[in-house]
């Protein structure tokens, strides 16, 4: 994979290169460092990332105003930040309470600062949820009845946003410093060598003979990809363009071309090991370890993988879609050494986790390292110091802007958040689900299915996960689920917008690259995509499927009853013969979904 191999920097002046070169690496090693160097105060940490986040959204390619707005922002908002490091010793002692105009200015300045760094990230929908979240802590007191509050000191409600660790220096933000940016880091360095060419040519070796093959290997390899992106929209854009023009080459049509890569690319994000950025906060927020949690992940990340591969083979039935000639799958010599490029380092990963038992950041640095050393060659096995240099280059870039997004959003979650808990709103709306599913388990998984596709449309799933769980994770759980069976619920549903319109980011992105109408590509998405909205439910009603480690026996007849259920109901969506038979397959494959294991 070749799309890794542009640079998005060259057009700088060299003194300019140069700066940004060792601001990326100052960030990189920051986030590094924090593994090896034991025990950092939290209000020392978690501001300085803030520091490291703020000029690569706020100035890194802007121009005109936006520049120098930028340069003002980082200025102040990386300032507070500071001083807020500085302070530490100090601030501790206030218990969150501001002391002085001083002190309720510098929390005002990186409260505004958050807000306009995630807005120039992604968009208004995020910020303005956290600035009406911000506006009821203020004046939540005025609004009548059971959804107002008592009110909260200024003092004490932005001390706790910004001096304590109930706000911005919270758990959230804890997860993106420790372990999101070390993954983030870790796929950088994979993406900036051989490893994605390494995803591409396995998957063409394992299904690209295969009937449909052209589809199942963007299936394979935006798996493998995924699981180490954690981005379905720059998956779709990065194996995208090698694999739908290879579909489109072969004779696909095109919707269907297109809707196979947005939902192969949105599955990444629920692959094991990595799953993005969630499953490290579903760490924190569930006290699970991340083992566990891979664990009860997997089977529900294969099924759907498998539904998707359903689908492909009846649409392949369908159209007659062939497999790649062999002039165009690579030779074996080429798969052996381009997947040692992602399996050395996955491989290091895992011993980590599992063989030292260290922690999942501990072993992905060492993950990161294994794989920095490997920049130094390439498929031809040459050591060309070079190559490796501008490799090294575009690691560190693309991991510096990575984690800065993905900190600008996390930072803004995590206002959120902190208002949720100073003034008792969650609790509220947790009531207000009881409430409005009457106390029943099925209600209450519904509504908090449309609250995650509304509010997954314009909010990046990591944050419409964290805000939904918050709202809708007390009520499920205590409808009964397990805690780590309503987190994986929540976050399972927080992707349904990224293939169900009207706001489905995946299907817009591989619509445009192939030149397709969307609404048409989302339709077909739905269908390859049916194990997202269906799997989810298979969970609550077989939650043996997450017990993998406990009772794998049990998890795996639960994964067979769900699978076949998932096959009945692809054939029948696919089929286009019997209309009578396909409604009667589909039926018969909900009901079996929905039957529990005795």
């Amino acid at each position: 994979m070749k799309a890794a191999e542009a640079d998005d920097h060259t057009g700088l002046t060299l003194p300019a290169r140069v700066l940004w070169l060792a601001f990326a690496l100052a960030s990189v090693g920051f986030h590094l460092g924090l593994v090896f160097s034991g025990l950092v105060p939290n209000l020392v940490s978690r501001p300085l990332h803030m520091v490291l986040v703020l000029p690569w959204i706020l100035i890194w390619g802007r121009t005109g105003a936006a520049l120098w707005s930028g340069v003002a922002l980082t200025a102040l908002g990386g300032g507070a930040a500071l001083w807020v490091a500085v302070s530490h010793d100090a601030l501790g002692d206030q218990y969150g309470f501001l002391e002085g105009p001083f002190q309720v200015g510098v929390a005002a300045v990186l409260i505004l600062t958050v807000l306009e760094t995630a807005r120039r990230a992604i968009g208004w929908p995020l910020p303005t949820i956290a600035a009406l979240a911000l506006l009821y802590g203020l004046f939540g007191q005025h609004i009548p009845g059971r959804f107002g509050h008592s009110g909260v000191p200024l003092e004490s409600y932005l001390g706790t946003l910004t001096i304590a660790e109930g706000g911005l220096w919270g758990t959230l933000t804890a997860v993106s410093v420790g372990v999101v940016s070390i993954f983030v880091i870790f796929g950088a360095v994979l993406n900036a060598g051989e490893a994605g060419e390494g995803f591409m040519n396995v998957a063409t070796a394992a299904a690209g003979r295969l009937k449909g093959g052209a589809a199942k290997v963007s299936l394979v390899s935006s798996a493998l990809f995924g699981s180490i992106s954690g981005s379905a929209s720059a998956n779709v854009a990065s194996t995208g363009a090698i694999t739908m023009p290879a579909m489109a080459r072969l004779g696909y049509p095109k919707r269907i071309a297109a809707a196979v890569e947005a939902v192969a690319s949105s599955g990444g994000q629920i692959m094991p090991p990595l799953m993005g950025a969630g499953a490290f906060v579903m760490v924190e927020l569930t006290s699970t370890p991340y083992t566990q949690i891979i664990a009860a992940a997997a089977l529900p990340a294969l099924l759907y993988f498998a539904a998707v591969w359903m689908g492909i083979d009846g649409y392949a039935r369908r159209f007659g879609l062939r497999g790649l000639d062999a002039a165009d799958r690579p030779a074996g010599r080429d798969i052996a050494v381009t997947s040692a490029f992602f399996l050395v380092p996955f491989t290091v990963l895992m011993w980590g986790m599992f063989g030292l038992g260290v922690t999942p950041q501990y072993a992905a640095s060492l993950a990161i390292f294994t794989g920095a050393a490997l920049l130094l060659f390439g498929a031809d096995l040459r050591l060309d110091p070079r190559r490796a240099a501008r490799r090294v280059e575009r690691a560190l870039f693309t991991a510096a802007r990575q984690v800065a997004l993905i900190g600008s959003i996390i930072l803004c979650a995590a206002l959120v958040i902190g208002v949720l808990g100073i003034t008792g709103l969650g609790v509220k709306l947790t009531s207000l689900i009881l409430s409005a599913s009457n106390g029943l388990l099925w209600p209450s998984l519904l509504l908090t299915a449309l609250a995650c596709l509304v509010l997954g449309m314009e909010v990046p799933t990591t944050a419409a996960y964290v805000i939904c769980v918050s709202v809708a994770g007390p009520a499920l759980i205590e409808l009964g689920m397990a805690p780590l069976q309503a987190h994986l619920f929540v976050f399972w549903y927080a992707l349904l917008s990224t293939i169900t319109p009207p706001v489905c980011g995946a299907v817009f992105i591989a619509a445009g690259m192939i030149g397709e109408n969307w609404l048409r590509v989302a339709g077909t998405a739905m269908i390859l995509g049916l194990g997202l909205y269906l799997i989810p439910l298979g969970m609550v009603v077989s939650p043996e499927i997450l017990d993998l480690a406990d009772a794998p026996g049990r998890a795996a007849l639960a994964a067979a009853k769900i699978a076949a259920g998932l096959g009945l109901i692809s054939w029948g969506l696919v089929a286009t013969r019997g209309v009578a038979l396909r409604i009667g397959a589909a039926c018969l494959g909900t009901a079996i979904i929905f039957i529990g294991i005795a």
